[in-house]
């Protein structure tokens, strides 16, 4: 019976036809309740944009749940970065000598890449346990279990801002400015929200049935970080290595950013990028293809 209720989608319609309209039975209250097989199947994705109401609220909730029970607040989405790109600054830019983009100075280099890398590592962590975060309302309500993971990465995108802010002061400090590509900006921004949110649906989905699973999540993000380009450049990658390290999704990103925050002396690889692209669209296909196959069964397994 769960399973009937969880794929029938509710309509209504007026009585018609012998006591439709009269004084004792007034039309605008007498409906008829119908359940229709298949068709929240069938409106998903419009049913997306009805529930969108509940997208704000879940985002929000998350927002305010990040900052508002921490010690420092805000200053946790400064902290890490900042240190991170001093350790990379250190370690890559004066103990190995790894040359930075064009005349760009290495702090600001590393904190361009450091941008879409949080942006992407955050959006995964916070997507991969919200389906388990919110076990009592998915077991309780229907509505498309796609709203709670996109809700989530909008923390993420939250503090990317706060990030934009400090990268900004950074330049300011260094007096660089970002050229005329800085425009396309939001582009890239969107591509790695959408990068990231293939492999979060794919994640979060696995996780709701292996709950062992979370334990990995961590080890992921770390091995990305380290081979990604964000403490170096990729243009240190030997030519004929490049297009397959490309088959890394953040590495188009990564490149991208830069492009636009360095102001174009951070050359794109354009074979790379758009096999970049290729990937990006295959993870974000991929996990909603996993997505949509297993939601049926996420109410039973909470």
């Amino acid at each position: 019976m769960k399973h009937v209720l969880a794929h029938a989608a509710i309509a209504s319609r007026p009585l018609t036809g012998e006591g439709a309209g009269t004084a004792d039975a007034p039309q605008a209250h007498d409906r008829t309740i119908v359940l229709e097989a298949g068709r929240a199947e069938r409106n998903y994705w419009s049913d997306l944009w009805h529930y969108r109401e509940l997208f704000a609220i879940l985002a929000w909730r998350d927002v305010a749940v990040r900052y508002k029970q921490t010690v420092i607040g805000v200053a946790w989405a400064l902290i890490r970065p900042f240190l991170t790109m001093v350790v990379f600054t250190v370690v890559f830019g004066k103990l190995a000598g790894l040359p930075s983009d064009g005349q760009a100075p290495y702090p600001v280099m590393v904190f361009a890449g450091l941008l879409p890398w949080f942006l992407f590592s955050s959006a995964l962590a916070d997507a991969s346990g919200s389906l388990i975060g919110n076990a009592n309302l998915i077991s309780k309500v229907y509505f498309p279990r796609l709203v709670v993971p996109a809700a989530s990465v909008i923390v993420a995108l939250v503090d990317f801002m706060i990030n934009l802010a400090m990268l900004a002061l950074i330049m300011a400090y260094y007096r660089f400015v970002p050229g005329w590509q800085i425009v396309f900006l939001p582009g890239f921004v969107l591509l790695a929200m959408v990068g990231s949110l293939g492999p979060a649906l794919w994640i979060t989905a696995l996780n709701v049935k292996y709950r062992d699973f979370r334990y990995v999540i961590p080890f992921i993000v770390q091995f990305g970080l380290y081979i990604s380009p964000v403490g170096f450049s990729s243009s240190v990658v030997p030519e004929q290595w490049r297009l397959l390290y490309n088959l890394n999704p953040l590495v188009g990103v990564i490149d991208g950013f830069r492009w636009c925050l360095l102001g174009g002396q951070s050359p794109l690889y354009m074979p790379g990028f758009l096999a970049s692209l290729g990937v990006v669209a295959f993870f974000l296909w991929f996990g909603i293809r996993y997505f949509r196959r297993t939601e049926r069964t996420f109410a039973d397994m909470m």
